[in-house]
């Protein structure tokens, strides 16, 4: 007779087969009734067995896992986004981009998914970690809610170790279900799928998510570029192998098959079960991709087609006006709400004055309107024929929150509040400072910070590090329970630790994104290195424009800067870059230029490789200038090094030189 231990192996072994039969091939072979009660058998004997409970079991996809909050992932390999084409001429121009590289490519194509990019790692063939996208590099643990989608196997078919890469989605049909469930329960609805799908891998209590049915599509591994040793098109076999669900896809040997089939998957977008917002092209074979080689943000090897964006009919009711963090006057067009590709709508951005007079748009006008990328709402014309006797729009002379005259440089389109006590502009950069790119501090989100704000506990950025001294105040004015007033805390105390690049992004320095800010941590090291800096010095940091000096040295010219920082150091706030720079490395304390274009590497990716090496890159040729690297069309900067007789490398020299 079967002992209790082979029972339940048995058990898993036929359920696992009941879900890969239905949630992957979509071909069930027994009735719900039969698998409920071999479901039920499990769960008994597991309870009576507890020795025998494992993690690959398929009881671990009922949830009853409640979490306090989201661990943060490191993603080794970036988790990277695509680049867009909007129409067959820029497929044509990425199929010229590749060509470039390498002559002979072949392509494969698939519908994208609207959903959530996940990672899922393996060890020894069982699921031990799902995480978020996040930022790429930095994603959120959602284990816990991975494990309850049935189309993820909890166990592979192969005991092997690996990292893959999908998208979590819901269909269409349990969209629908989902929503009447919640109409019925007098719950707010979603909006459209992909939102459902993301604020379902979000929760913190699993039972929820595996009430959701959620899906999820599985289409790459996640593998260094050494590693890469197959095809795209055979990946996508050796995961459907595994276990994994994948989404079909088409493999085309010219850019005009990838253009048919990126058109076919536009035009029968809407007969599939769940949501598509493109077509995903990548170059098949993966051993190609180095030598194509990456942006900062995405592959150069794939691409996203987006779909022509649906353009519907609202009115404009009223035009408002924002005020940003650096005083920045946008006026927003607030619509007759309006559903657009599966969400509402009822403002959209014009930008300017110069943008809403160029278009002739008026408050009352009828309008078409569109998401830009899908995403962001856009007024894209007015419709003349409709409209009656509608005034002219006039662009406001004053502030709208402080009155103050606004102001606006010969060489910019756009109105300024210079007032530095401006509430709005307050408001606006303390969200900056603590929003996701900058200082990320979870749980300290918009509308936190404006109740914040309106009750007097926020005025200034160093007040966000003295919340704690307002705890118990804020557990009974501002209506904070315990438990969620101490894990906003707890952030807050976190974020004192972070990197000095996402410290200088956080303070709003105009013309200093995330880019700048990293290149001015990775050179000063220090942010008091740099508060007395001259124009001059700015300006010779490579990436350094002259818009971007004149900021920084008037930001830091200005004694409210220095009593900020010095106010936030004596709060515990780290003022020193915390990332990786090689003090050993081959180029130690040379000094390169980068000129012409590179067929191995973006501008960006060589700064990378030398910085770690030890060395710093800088934007002109001087004397003190070690080596000049030169690519195709150098032009005047290897000119004057050869006037200089400074040292000068290809492209194959410099790359012999960091093997």
């Amino acid at each position: 007779m079967m002992d209790a231990k082979a029972k339940i192996e048995a058990l898993r072994n036929e359920i696992n087969r009941y879900d890969y039969e239905y949630h992957v091939l979509d071909a069930p072979t027994v009735s719900d009734i039969v698998y409920d009660q071999k479901l039920r058998a499990l769960i008994e004997l597991e309870d009576a067995y507890p020795e025998y409970k494992t993690d690959d079991s398929p009881t671990q996809r009922v949830g009853g896992v409640i979490l306090d909050g989201f661990r943060k992932v490191d993603h080794p390999i970036p988790m990277l986004s695509l680049a867009n084409a909007f129409n067959a001429e820029e497929l044509r121009e990425f199929d010229q981009r590749v060509r470039k590289v390498v002559a002979d490519v072949d392509y494969v194509v698939e519908a994208k998914v609207d959903g959530l990019a996940a990672s899922l790692r393996y060890e020894s063939g069982i699921l031990v970690r799902a995480a978020t996208r996040g930022n790429g590099d930095v994603g959120e643990d959602i284990t816990h809610n991975v494990r309850t989608i049935k189309s993820v196997p909890l166990k592979l078919n192969e005991a092997v170790s690996l990292e893959v890469r999908g998208e979590i989605f819901m269909t269409k049909a349990a969209f629908l279900r989902l929503n009447e469930s919640r109409d019925s329960d007098k719950e707010a609805l979603f909006k459209n799928p992909r939102n459902a799908a993301a604020g379902s891998v979000r929760q913190l209590d699993s039972k929820i998510a595996s009430k959701r049915a959620l899906d999820m599509f599985v289409y790459s591994l996640a593998e260094s570029d050494q590693e890469a040793t197959r095809s795209q098109s055979a990946v996508i076999e050796y995961l459907k192998a595994l276990g994994f669900k994948t989404n079909p896809y088409l493999k085309v040997q010219s850019i005009d098959a990838v253009i048919e089939a990126c058109q076919q998957i536009e035009q029968t977008r809407h007969n599939y079960s769940y949501g598509i917002d493109g077509a995903v092209v990548k170059v098949n074979e993966r051993g190609l991709y180095k030598a194509i080689g990456y942006t900062a943000k995405s592959p150069k090897w794939a691409i996203a087609y987006k779909f022509k964006a649906e353009e519907v009919m609202t009115r404009i009711e009223a035009i408002n006006f924002q005020v940003g963090r650096t005083g920045q006057i946008t006026p927003v067009a607030v619509l007759e709400p309006v559903e657009v590709q599966g969400s509402t709508v009822a403002r959209a951005t014009l930008h300017n004055d110069g943008y809403i007079k160029a278009r002739d748009i008026r408050v009352g006008d009828d309008v078409l309107i569109k998401k830009a990328g899908d995403i962001i709402p856009e007024v894209v014309s007015v419709i003349l024929e409709r409209r009656k006797d509608q005034v002219p729009f006039e662009m406001i002379s004053k502030c709208p929150k402080c009155s103050t005259q606004l102001t606006r440089s010969d060489s910019e389109a756009d109105l300024y509040c210079l007032n530095p006590d401006c509430p709005a502009q307050k408001l606006e950069a303390l969200i900056h400072f603590a929003s996701r790119k900058a200082m990320n501090i979870e749980g300290l989100g918009n509308r936190i910070i404006e109740l914040f704000f309106n009750e007097g506990y926020l005025k200034r950025i160093p007040d966000i590090y003295r919340l704690k001294d307002h705890q118990t105040s804020l557990m009974t004015k501002a209506n904070f329970g315990e438990k969620s007033i101490t894990k906003l805390i707890d952030n807050i105390e976190a974020s004192k630790q972070n990197s000095l690049e996402l410290l200088l992004f956080g303070l709003g320095i105009r013309y200093v994104g995330q880019k700048v800010s990293k290149v001015l941590a990775m050179h000063f090291k220090d942010i008091f290195a740099m508060m007395d800096c001259d124009y001059e010095t700015f300006k010779n940091i490579d990436e350094i424009g002259e818009k971007i000096a004149e900021s920084l040295v008037a930001y830091f010219a200005r004694p409210d800067t220095k009593a900020l920082i010095h106010e936030l150091v004596d709060l515990g706030v780290n003022t020193a870059f915390k990332g990786v720079v090689s003090e050993s490395g081959a180029f130690q304390g040379k000094t390169f230029v980068l000129t012409g274009k590179l067929i191995d590497y973006t501008r960006d990716e060589a700064k990378a490789l030398i910085e770690a090496q030890g060395g710093k890159v800088t934007s002109s040729v001087s004397k003190k200038t070690d080596y000049v690297v030169v690519g195709e069309d150098a032009g005047s900067k290897q000119e004057k090094a050869e006037k200089l007789g400074l040292e000068i490398w290809d492209e194959a020299h410099f790359k012999a030189q960091l093997s």
